[in-house]
């Protein structure tokens, strides 16, 4: 955790302007691994925005849902936050 934060501060030092955004699943979710789980994200992008480019890169059907938390809170943010983010899904 430290080494990601402190990869995240360089990162956000070199892009003020991008968000540096881990997503990892939650182990008891049952949806498709990721192939990229780094991300550079603008700023402003919003969270649902940010959801769609996760749903179209797993191939996520409709009927599934994706649930972010931040901090291991569950995300209602309309804009990214620098901080740590998990992803997790339901039936």
């Amino acid at each position: 955790m430290i080494l990601r934060r402190a990869e995240a501060a360089r990162i956000r030092e070199k892009y003020p302007d991008r968000i540096p955004v881990i997503v990892e699943k939650a182990e008891r979710s049952d949806i498709p691994n990721i192939d990229k789980k780094k991300y550079l994200v603008p700023a402003d992008l919003t969270v649902g925005q940010f959801v769609y480019v996760i749903r179209k890169r797993i191939k996520l059907s409709a009927e599934k849902a994706i649930f972010i938390f931040v901090d291991n809170v569950l995300s209602c943010l309309p804009y990214m936050k620098r901080r740590r983010m998990r992803m997790v899904s339901c039936m």
